[in-house]
């Protein structure tokens, strides 16, 4: 999955600019598509000067499209492009909360958190661009319903990435995704970590922990050993069904904490191929990684990427997508299990299985450069190295991995 920052992906942020990098995508072998919020935002209560084009998440209208982008009819000609050439398409949707300009602060103030004097009240003390809706009521929770009912019907979009679904309620996202469901198959992804939101129907959810602790492993607060607690605590707790957005980048990491380069330094390859290759996984490319993108994107002013004439990462990215859609073993239920080696310290080896078809992953989580081996005969014999193409008999007792370096065989 790739993430569309739509304001900065261009000097115009226009629906018309982004169709102009589908082939390349296509390309890349992305399959679905990510929109950050295409609704109207908000004017009243924006937190930054004049000139500030606002949050994409202080949505004044469900109904319409930011003229920033352009037209509905617009939009619904760039999705029938991207559908033509074979993507999925989702849009970012938020059930939490409006902007305080969104017109049913004004025609239904009870569809609102408001407080004794009646006055309609934000999520928080920060979010002062936002008031909170009340899930509570019925007839705000079918509104909700049937607007995001009009994006299906209408413009075509094949599901939704919804933004602090783990502040809205399970109950109103399984009575929402339930009538969602009978008009198309669409793919729901909850920005949540909590069994509760499969449960509700949600067909993926973030790996926030796994992130985390990816970052606190890199900067030495944290072990591999409990590295590997954190992995096998989070699929102990969401359980074996429903797939997991990893990721080393997204809005909201590029913006408020840095880039994956600012956060991982050298070890950004190594774990991303962890979250190409781990179990369930749903990976995730943000809006830029594939150039790289080394600056922190703005979130409510105008700072455009700077492509360049080049994408240094795009192979990367091409390989381990090209190396999930031939091989069997990476789909989602294909097995998976740790492989012992002589230094797991520091070395995380792991094989996904799935009838004749094998991939091994090896990943240094160290920045020291190791030797070692693997007591498994379950790996011995031929096999081919995914980033060279060469084979090598893995019958031989040593292997060698550069500090946070990786290695991706298959048989």
């Amino acid at each position: 999955m790739y993430e569309v920052n739509l304001r900065q992906y261009s000097q115009s942020g226009s629906f018309y600019a982004f169709a102009e990098h589908l082939p390349r995508l296509k390309d890349m072998g992305v399959e679905i598509l990510w929109f950050m919020p295409i609704t109207p935002i908000g004017v009243v209560g924006r937190k930054m000067s004049a000139a500030d084009l606002g949050s994409y998440y202080a949505v004044r209208d469900y109904w319409s499209t930011n003229e920033e982008f352009g037209t509905l009819d617009e939009w619904k000609g760039l999705v029938k492009n991207m559908h033509d050439m074979g993507f999925k398409v989702i849009v970012d949707w938020v059930a939490n909360h409006t902007a305080p300009d969104h017109r049913w602060t004004v025609s239904n103030p009870e569809y609102y958190h408001r407080d004794n004097e009646g006055n309609i009240l934000p999520p928080n003390e920060d979010w002062t661009d936002t008031r909170q809706l009340d899930h509570s009521n019925a007839d705000m929770r079918k509104a909700m319903i049937d607007a995001m009912k009009f994006w299906i019907t209408e413009t075509g979009i094949d599901g939704y990435r919804c933004d602090m679904a783990k502040l809205v309620s399970p109950d109103f996202w399984k009575e929402c995704i339930t009538e969602l469901k009978s008009v198309k198959d669409v793919l729901m992804i909850a920005e949540a970590e909590d069994p509760g939101y499969y449960e509700a129907g949600f067909d993926a959810q973030y790996t926030w922990s796994i992130f985390h602790a990816m970052k606190n492993l890199y900067n030495q607060n944290l072990s591999v050993q409990q590295f590997f607690s954190v992995i096998d605590d989070n699929f102990n707790k969401l359980g074996e069904k429903g797939l997991r957005l990893f990721f080393t980048s997204n809005h909201d990491e590029n913006t408020w904490n840095g880039t994956e380069y600012d956060l991982f330094g050298d070890a950004v390859k190594c774990f991303t191929v962890l979250c190409f290759t781990m179990k369930q996984s749903l990976p995730l490319i943000y809006s830029g990684q594939e150039i790289p993108n080394k600056k922190r994107l703005q979130f409510f002013t105008k700072d455009p990427i700077e492509w360049g004439e080049s994408y240094e990462m795009a192979g990367f990215y091409k390989t381990l997508i090209d190396l999930r859609k031939a091989h069997p073993s990476l789909a989602a239920d294909a097995s998976y299990r740790r492989v012992n080696t002589d230094n797991d310290n520091a070395i995380f080896a792991y094989i996904r299985e799935s009838g004749s078809s094998k991939v091994l992953v090896l990943l240094n989580l160290s920045n020291s450069f190791l030797t070692f081996s693997i007591a498994d005969t379950s790996i011995e014999g031929s096999w081919t190295k995914v980033f060279t193409g060469n084979k090598q008999d893995l019958s031989t007792p040593d292997f060698q991995l550069p500090p946070w370096g990786y290695d991706v065989y298959v048989l």
